[in-house]
């Protein structure tokens, strides 16, 4: 464990303990908790969450790539802003994944490929419509959905993966697409030395097996991967987001290559917010925000 990201965990915990507090899970939604996924007894976990009103009605699904600079988080963090997402029509699956510095990459994008393989596996279980999936992340989990849709999308980039990584199981169901994706206060270019800050050179040195070679800064430089194939996306960042730069970089990458996406900027100079508010069930511009994602989504849902 490298001090750094101690001091991460410590610090993320504190204060999602303190945005959460209180919180109890809404009536509205049923929950299916602890369901293991993968091999690891701790890590491959996820919960499902369902409005009840649907009853068996097979709804489109939500995947939550949690965010936490690829060190901290769990599905425990992320409950409440699931269950308002499932409060507004999709089934939604909630996921813990294997935490950089103890696991390196590409250990998270195997455990979210291995929750799309669940999925699949268990949708007449919990009525997923799996003509209809989307993933939403933040911060580092808009990386790592980033990376995730390239995998799906980039045979290139799939190609330099398993060239990198022969081992790592990133095999997906056959005919598997995100209708759409949204990529929350994300950060997404990792490739030039000289455009990071020391925080990230620290965390990519937690996260990358070697500490960071050029090779490998190539692999996870997110900007990258993108290609006209890639998922309809909504990118949005605030004021008081620390990575709000990184919203107009993936924006302009996506222009180019003509994939459709909605950027929005939440907030002003006397109200700035901060970085992944969305998460905040008591912050009033977390509902605007993510009926704005949710009501993009609905664009691309297939009937």
């Amino acid at each position: 464990m490298s001090e750094f990201s101690d001091m991460i965990r410590k610090m993320f915990g504190e204060g999602d303990a303190k945005r959460d507090a209180g919180l109890k899970s809404p009536r509205t939604v049923q929950r299916f908790n602890n369901i293991s996924y993968g091999s690891h007894p701790e890590w491959n976990l996820l919960d499902v969450y369902r409005p009840k009103k649907a009853k068996d009605n097979a709804l489109p699904v939500i995947a939550i790539i949690h965010g936490g600079a690829w060190v901290y988080g769990d599905k425990d963090v992320y409950q409440y802003y699931g269950m308002s997402l499932a409060e507004r029509g999709f089934a939604v699956v909630n996921f813990s994944y294997r935490l950089a510095p103890e696991f390196k990459f590409p250990t998270a994008l195997e455990d979210i490929c291995a929750v799309f393989r669940w999925i699949y596996e268990n949708a007449d279980t919990y009525h997923f419509d799996t003509d209809n999936l989307y993933a939403v992340g933040d911060s580092a989990g808009a990386h790592l959905t980033t990376l995730f849709s390239g995998i799906l999308t980039n045979p290139n980039y799939k190609k330099a993966l398993k060239e990198a990584f022969p081992k790592a199981k990133l095999t997906l169901p056959r005919g598997m697409h995100l209708n759409a994706v949204a990529l929350n206060c994300g950060k997404y270019d990792l490739g030039n030395d000289k455009d990071l800050d020391e925080n990230s050179k620290h965390l990519l040195k937690d996260l990358l097996p070697n500490g960071g070679t050029k090779a490998e800064r190539a692999l996870v430089n997110a900007v990258t991967v993108v290609t006209e194939k890639f998922p309809p996306s909504f990118v949005m960042t605030c004021p008081g987001d620390t990575m709000r730069e990184q919203a107009k970089v993936i924006a302009n990458v996506l222009n180019d290559n003509a994939v459709p996406f909605c950027y929005r900027y939440y907030g002003d100079k006397k109200n700035p917010l901060y970085h992944v508010f969305h998460c905040n069930m008591r912050q009033e511009e977390a509902d605007y925000c993510n009926d704005d994602e949710l009501l993009f989504f609905t664009e691309w849902l297939v009937e």
